[in-house]
Parts: structure tokens; sequence; C-alpha cells
């Protein structure tokens, strides 16, 4: 285990491209599984979450070439399904939730899988029902056994087109039941699904790859099952998550920095929530300019009174900034209500910057009121450690603006979602220093 030694009050300068996006890369390289053609991936982010995936596809038989750090070679063309009983598989699926998407396209080619329980950030109970619920409506028989803790999905006769109204607008069930169903005679309809530019950038890529679909960027999918795929390119936008922390670290630290192909088209609300949290930024082209210098005040709802920045369907706030928001309003003027709607255990981090100094009332597990105080009243420096991926970039964020020295333990969570982000920052003017431990 490794701890970041933050050495907070530098401002940054400069420019920052993001990496490719996290949440995409699980589903496109799962959908290699559909075809025994090669795919070859671009900007793939090289991050702990990327590397243990392509290390559970490679003990199922893919074969796995790396052309350069972001660019790979996917061939999938001899599976060997009993590798997922095996306790090395189990323990890789325990270390990645992304796990769950080698379901549908593996239940869609061969008619049959078996799944560890899969792991990931403790940020509360995290349901699978959407996609089972899915998988049975296709034509499959889900069963879990409490004993080897893992999930049986068996089609004999294979899955067959249907409508499908998804319980919940889930992502990553959307690309399970989507990766099922292109393989899928007939037609399947899925409404409620989930329409992240990650979803759409996998359609497009099952699209390359000869599957027949329709509605992209809507609720309301339309496929038309094929006999076979093959093979394609693919290229990963820049990760949405990231440019919002990006955005958020320059505000606080009270930098001016550049984003550069920040894919600004595909950030939906990011910008403007930041933008009334009181951050001053910029879009030229595709890049986001950030000037942190100004300080910032929170916006109040039109009548005067307090906002709420609260998580939504896309193209509404991601979840995953929700931390990174409440962090740096600890830094603003004036009060907000952050409302995590989806997990119960994201926001028990607070405690943590309460420590440093921060005025945050946690009012119950989905919801907290910031008290910005601006500079008025800084952070300091404490020793803590990183719960998940998203309230541990947050907690770093928090050490770059604190005064004093801050250590954050447990930086193997942040590896999962960032790559190399002390490096990165550090070229940028940040004092962070990795020590083993």
């Amino acid at each position: 285990m490794s701890y970041f030694e933050v050495e907070g009050g530098y401002p940054l300068a400069g420019s920052i491209t993001p990496q490719g996006a996290k949440n995409e890369a699980l589903q496109v390289l799962c959908a290699s599984l559909l075809t025994d053609q090669p795919i070859t991936y671009y900007n793939v982010p090289d991050i702990q979450d990327v590397r243990m995936l392509l290390k559970l596809l490679e003990g199922l038989g893919v074969t796995i070439t790396k052309h350069d750090e972001h660019t790979y070679t996917l061939t999938a063309k001899n599976i060997d399904l009993g590798y997922l009983h095996s306790e090395e598989a189990r323990e890789k699926v325990r270390r990645i939730r992304g796990s769950v998407l080698i379901m549908g396209p593996l239940l869609a080619r061969f008619h049959e899988v078996y799944l560890p329980r899969p792991g990931g950030d403790k940020i509360g109970r995290r349901r699978l029902d959407t996609h089972f619920l899915g998988f049975e409506a296709l034509g499959a028989k889900v069963s879990y056994h409490a004993k080897e803790q893992g999930f049986y999905l068996k089609a004999p006769e294979g899955l067959k087109g249907t409508y499908i109204l998804l319980d919940e607008a889930s992502v990553t069930g959307t690309a399970n039941l989507l990766m099922a169903s292109v393989l899928a005679p007939g037609e399947t309809i899925l409404y409620h699904a989930a329409c992240e530019p990650y979803i759409q950038q996998l359609c497009r890529l099952l699209i390359k790859m000869g599957a027949k679909i329709e509605g992209i960027g809507s609720n309301l999918l339309k496929i038309q099952g094929v006999k076979q795929l093959k093979g394609a390119e693919h290229h990963l936008l820049p990760d949405m998550i990231e440019v919002g922390s990006f955005i958020a670290m320059a505000a606080m630290t009270l930098s001016q920095i550049r984003i550069v192909n920040a894919g600004v088209k595909h950030l939906g609300q990011i910008p403007r929530v930041f933008k009334r949290l009181g951050v001053e930024l910029f879009i030229e082209g595709d890049d986001i300019v950030v000037n942190g210098r100004t300080p910032c005040k929170i916006a109040t709802d039109i009548d005067g009174a307090i906002m709420t920045i609260s998580d939504h369907p896309w193209p509404g706030f991601p979840p995953d900034l929700l931390s990174i928001a409440l962090v740096l309003a600890t830094q603003c003027e004036g009060q907000v209500l952050i409302h995590q709607k989806m997990f119960e255990s994201r926001l028990f981090f607070v405690d943590k910057l309460i420590e440093m100094g921060a005025k945050v009332i946690l009012c119950d597990p989905h919801r907290a009121l910031v008290i910005g105080l601006g500079r008025r009243q800084p952070l300091r420096g404490i020793t803590m450690s990183s719960p998940d991926i998203r309230a541990g970039i947050a907690l770093l964020m928090a050490a770059m603006s604190a005064e004093g020295i801050s250590k954050i333990y447990g930086v193997e969570q942040i590896d999962r979602g960032y790559e190399r982000i002390d490096q990165r920052l550090n070229a940028l003017g940040a004092k962070i220093q990795r020590i083993p431990s």
C-alpha cells in the first residue's frame, strides 16, 4: 500500500489532456467477446481497473496485443468459460465492478456464463436486478448460488429479441443488454435505457462490428439481431469525470489551466453546474480554460433559496462528480445542498473534510449541506485514507488546497480510475509525492 504526501497551497498552471474514458473502456473492451475477429482500441486509459479487466479477459482466452500505452488489439477467438470458476478469476472479478459486463456478450455468443459476485467501490448496495430481469426477458434462466456466491445464466435455445422496459436507467445494465441482444434473432426494444455518451459510443462500435441499432442517444433503443459480428476499430472519448475533476482542482487551488481536447459536446450539465458554483471557465473549441483565480461565489435559486446539486441520468450531472463538487463548495462563498441519490455510502468521506476545517452538515446518508466560507477559513492538512475512487480524488483536491502537509492512504483506489494522477498534476505545479508503505 502506498500513500500520497501532499504539500498544499501551490497553484497549478499549464495544459492537461484528459485520459480516455474509464467507464467507456470497461464497456467496449468487453464487446470484444462478441466476435472471434480482432478489435483495435485507441485512447484506452492506463488505469488499474482497465488493467484488471484486461487480465480477466486474457484469462478467458482473449489474445491481447499492446501496441503502445493506450492502444490495444483484442481477439476473442478461443474462449474458456471454465476459467470463470477458478479462484484466480474470482479474485479478479471481486476487484472490479466492470467485470459484470462480460455477462451480456458471453451469454449472447455461447448461451451460458457463470460470474462470481463482482466487487468494486464500497459506496452502498449496487443491485444487479436490472441486468438479470433483462436477460430473463431475452430467454435466459438466471440463478444465484449463495454457497459459491456466483450467478449462473443459461439460454440453451439461445436468446430471442423481445420488448424490455428497464426498471432503472442503469448504464451497465443498458450496456449488458445491448451486447446480449445484438446476436439475438428478431427485434429487441430497450425502453428506459441509459443514453450516456459512453452508451452511444458502445452502440457505434457495435454498428461498426455489424450490429443493427436505432435510437442512439435516446432512451429507446431498437436492435435487430444479426447472425455474427466482425472486427472493427474504436477510439474512446475523453473521460468527462476527469474533466470535471480538473475544473474543480483549478478553482480549489486558485489556478488557471487549459484542459485540452475535453470532449466539450459530451459534457452535458458539467460546465453549467461548476459555473453555478462560481467557477469562471471558457470554452475555446474543444478546450476548456479555467480561471480559478477569481473567487467562487455559489449561486442561489431565482427566489434566493439555497441551491441543490443532485445527480441525474444523462444529460444531468453525473453521480461520480458529486464528491468533487462538494469539496469545491467548501472553498466557495455561499451554501449548497449536495444530494447523492444513488448510493447511500458515498458521502461518508465528509468526516475527513470536517476534520480539515470544512463546514459540512451530513443531513443523512444521501444529503450534505455545505457552508462555504471561501478563503476566510482555508482547509488544513491531515492524515486520511481514500474509501473509493471519487472520494479519493476529492480528498486529493482538498489536500492540494489545504495549508500544510496531508497524507492520503489507499491511493490504489485513486489509481483505479485516474492515470498517473500524481505525475500529471506535479507537471502543472502540484507537490504530490507517492511514498511506498
